[in-house]
């Protein structure tokens, strides 16, 4: 196997999975993967709140659409924006107990989904093997990018 063809299936498979998970996530709670992945992501962050900075590095939604992301969750009433009093030109995202709920009735198909469509096609020792290698390469790349974190 040359060495692209691990990068090529890992773009395959994103761009036949995602879809497929963010279909399964709108239909049964009418929540767009991106939702989700805000949402959690804010659920596992100290205080339930991020910055629009913190939201960017950790989100896999893209640094240019978390903001516009944050406000259509803003909308919906799953998350609010609260005056960060360290930096008043910045705002943290703040997950309401509403937006909480959503992310915990959601959790199950998420969970389902991956299973269904991803680790269900590996033995648990493949599945360590792709999760230590993609850790590594990930964690390549934080050391790489420096972005404040202010948790």
């Amino acid at each position: 196997m040359d060495s692209t063809a691990a990068w090529a299936g890992l773009l395959k498979v994103h761009a036949a999975l995602v879809p497929l998970l963010d279909q399964e996530l709108q239909a049964a709670h009418g929540l767009p993967l991106t939702w989700y992945d805000v949402l959690l992501e804010l659920n596992t962050a100290p205080g339930r709140q991020l910055t629009m900075t913190e939201l960017g590095a950790v989100a896999v939604v893209s640094r240019s659409r978390v903001s516009r992301v944050v406000d259509e969750l803003v909308k919906a009433g799953l998350v609010e924006r609260v005056p960060n009093p360290a930096d008043r030109r910045s705002a943290f995202a703040k997950l309401t107990p509403a937006g909480r709920a959503r992310l915990k009735a959601a959790a199950p198909t998420y969970l389902a989904g991956i299973e269904r469509h991803f680790t269900s096609h590996m033995t648990k020792a493949e599945a360590t093997t792709v999760a230590s290698a993609l850790g590594k390469v990930l964690r390549a790349h934080e050391a790489t990018v420096v972005v404040p974190l202010g948790r």
